[in-house]
């Protein structure tokens, strides 16, 4: 089957039409490193940190903190500052700042320098991020929402490219050399990524549109507000959104917790190779999870399939502190490489539905919120080991599944939603493509 293929870029120097699964492929490779490797790779050398370079499990949290901190820093310069999103040198400059990063890590047993390390390391990932996802977003626009998804499997692909690399050294090296290796693994997909295309700037045509369709859309909004005062039927969309906000601050703070505790908590009851394997495991199972869940989306409504996967994930995380032994932490790995990617895709797609006025912004701060706050919300419990943090990790889980339960009764699946705020706004493209890229 013949492949359409992009649109030309507006300021396009070429000129040139490239297949859509080529600019996939560059930004599932931004996204391996920004992600996979620049953010996750930090969970399986945990434990290697904790045995060779003497830092405590308390340590340990805090510097997965400064690496949320910093991610939140970064997305939150891409709201700010859209125009940035269409830098690719920025992009490059976040790339070669990453990968530093991840090199100088050996280089000291200062815990604050591995402090800011691991901001500036979350920083450069959030741009990494934003710039990649807004490509998506502009280039993309056009094709089945599941080629998307195969771009964001790249954050599958490097967390299982940098685990496994960290599984093959951990015999026969210590923890200098992972993040050695990992910042190789990150110089090679950096190179992969260095020509992926921007998010396209707006012609001055375009943005003439843009200002005509948004006036229309007003007049259009306007009118149906005005028909529908009369009517103390006509839903309003604080009240879902408010139970949708809920539970994705929750998720973040669940999911952190497991996303980054997991592989010692397996080496704690199970020594030897199976943390690191079931951490590869975990992104060989994110890879196809955005197409899929993209894919259930068609026969099931978005508010049931976020309740299915954060019972799921809960159901993942609980296991190894609960049944522990290698079946148990396998099936883990699988269930929680399945959703946690699927359940951010599912709740932006449930806010842009509901049409609540920055709906991704909103929902983007209150996740990363969630992830600083998870790492501080256990540390107190990290002194008896980490089963107690996944315990309490799967039923902060729970709780945003019971959100998520509230969320589904009386959604408007098929019905326009009267916003409970004034005026109606279309955001500019430029403007949502960086909300959208600011998360995760």
């Amino acid at each position: 089957m013949s492949v359409r293929p992009l649109r030309a870029s507006p300021a396009g120097s070429a000129g040139a039409l490239h297949s859509p699964w080529r600019h996939v492929a560059q930004a599932a490779a931004a996204l391996a490193a920004g992600m996979g490797v620049g953010r996750f790779v930090y969970t399986p050398i945990l434990p290697l940190m904790h045995a060779g370079a003497g830092l405590s499990a308390g340590a340990g949290a805090n510097l997965a903190t400064a690496n949320y901190i910093g991610y939140l820093l970064g997305a939150l310069v891409g709201i700010l500052a859209p125009a940035l999103v269409r830098s690719r040198a920025l992009l490059r400059i976040s790339l070669v700042v990453l990968t530093g990063t991840l090199a100088a890590m050996p280089a000291t047993h200062d815990t604050a320098v591995w402090f800011a390390l691991r901001l500036l390391a979350g920083v450069a990932s959030a741009l990494i991020f934003v710039i990649a996802v807004s490509s998506l977003l502009s280039h993309l626009r056009e094709y089945p929402a599941h080629l998307p998804g195969w771009a964001f499997g790249g954050v599958g692909a490097g967390i299982a490219l940098s685990g496994l690399l960290v599984l093959v050294l951990r015999p026969v090296a210590d923890w200098r050399a992972a993040w050695w290796a990992s910042a190789a693994l990150a110089a090679v997909l950096a190179v992969a990524s260095w020509n992926l295309r921007p998010e396209a700037r707006p012609t001055t045509t375009q943005a003439t549109q843009a200002i005509q369709a948004n006036a229309d859309r007003a007049h259009e909004a306007t009118t149906v507000t005005a028909a529908a005062a009369d009517s103390s039927h006509a839903p309003r969309t604080h009240r879902w959104f408010t139970a949708l906000f809920a539970s994705y601050t929750l998720e973040g703070v669940g999911y952190i917790i497991a996303g980054t505790f997991l592989v010692a908590a397996i080496e704690q009851s199970s020594p030897g190779p199976l943390g690191g394997g079931a951490w590869v495991l975990v992104g060989l199972a994110a890879v196809p999870s955005s197409a899929l869940w993209a894919r259930l989306g068609r026969r099931w409504s978005r508010p049931d399939l976020l309740l299915a996967a954060l019972v799921v994930q809960a159901v993942g995380i609980a296991l190894p502190a609960l049944i522990g032994g290698a079946p148990a932490a396998l099936v883990s790995a699988v269930l929680f490489g399945a959703t946690f990617i699927g359940v951010s895709t599912l709740a932006l797609a449930t806010g842009a539905h509901l049409e609540f006025p920055r709906s991704v912004a909103l929902l983007t701060a209150g996740y990363s919120v969630g992830q600083i706050l998870g790492p501080l919300v256990v540390a107190p419990l990290l002194h008896h080991g980490y089963q107690q943090a996944l315990v309490l990790a799967a039923s902060v889980v729970l709780v945003a599944a019971v959100a998520a339960a509230v969320l589904r009764i009386g959604f408007p699946h098929h019905m326009v939603v009267v916003r409970a705020t004034a005026p109606v706004r279309q955001p500019a493209p430029t403007e949502s493509a960086a909300d959208a890229g600011s998360h995760r």
